[in-house]
Formats: structure tokens, C-alpha cells, sequence
């Protein structure tokens, strides 16, 4: 579905609107969902502990890539967004190659939904509440990256 939200939304005038919000809603309710339903039935798998953290970063940066297009938001928490998931992308399979245990903290739990409610607002055309999401979301997820770091440090150590 990533693919089919880029598309509509780069068909569209300004990036906003009906279509490319809902798309974005759907991607991300339904990553969401997987979630929380392989938890609650306690099916895990090493394949789907390495392929989320990647679709996760790919919705998000997809997002990211919109708003950055249309300058829905301000572009330089757009970065610092984008820089933090590209980061997380490229040492996610380093750290697991190394035995790193990715567990999720509650930083990140907590920074993800304002950071993914601010692209979809940003969408919406609700420009001040996306911004102030976004910079609440950025700053949980950078406290997040640096917690994630320094339990890797402390398992490769």
C-alpha cells in the first residue's frame, strides 16, 4: 500500500486532502494492528521482528517524503525525522547480525504517534497541530534513538 499512497499523493495538488490522508491512515492503522495482534496471539517470528522495523521506517519515511515535497510542515523537523529513521534503518540489521536484542522502549512507543499523527494532520491541512505533533514525536524518538544505542553498548560490551 505504500507504493499506492505515493502515488495519490503526488497526483494531487498540494499533497492534502481526502485520499492521500486516508491512504496514510490505512498503511499506518493496519502496521499497527499487525502489531498488536502478533502480540496478543504470541506469534513471533525472526523474519517479522527483522522485515517491521524496516516497513515501519519505510511508511514513515514515505510520509516524510510527501510533506517534505508539499512543505507541509517545516522542513527541518522533516529532517531531523528522516535522518533519525534513515539511522534506524541502517543499524537495525547491523545490530541484529551481532546479537543485538532490538526490544522496543518506551521513548520510541511513545514518540511514534505523535510523529506518524503529524504527517497525517500535516495531510488533513491541519499545518499548526501537525508541526507541534511532529516536534513532540522528534523529540521522543531522538530520546528513544539514544536509549536504543546505549542498550546495544551495553549487550555488545
Amino acid at each position: 500500500m505504500i507504493p499506492v499512497f505515493l502515488v495519490v499523493s503526488f497526483s494531487s495538488e498540494d499533497g492534502s486532502g481526502l485520499w492521500p490522508a486516508l491512504l496514510f491512515a490505512i498503511v499506518a492503522w493496519g502496521d499497527y494492528a499487525d502489531g498488536i495482534a502478533a502480540r496478543l496471539t504470541g506469534q513471533y517470528s525472526r523474519l517479522g521482528a527483522m522485515l517491521d522495523p524496516v516497513v515501519d521506517r519505510l511508511l514513515v519515511i514515505s510520509g516524510v517524503v510527501v510533506c517534505w515535497h508539499f512543505d507541509l510542515v517545516p522542513r527541518w523537523l522533516l529532517g531531523l525525522l528522516i535522518a533519525r529513521e534513515a539511522l534506524m534503518l541502517a543499524l537495525a540489521p547491523f545490530a541484529l547480525r551481532r546479537g543485538v536484542e532490538l526490544k522496543i522502549n518506551w521513548w520510541g512507543r511513545w514518540g511514534v504517534w505523535p510523529a506518524m499523527a503529524s504527517l497525517f494532520f500535516a495531510m488533513c491541512g491541519l499545518r499548526g497541530l501537525a508541526t507541534v505533533l511532529l516536534a513532540a514525536g522528534v523529540l521522543l524518538l531522538v530520546i528513544a534513538t539514544v536509549e536504543y544505542a546505549r542498550s546495544a553498548r551495553r549487550q555488545l560490551a
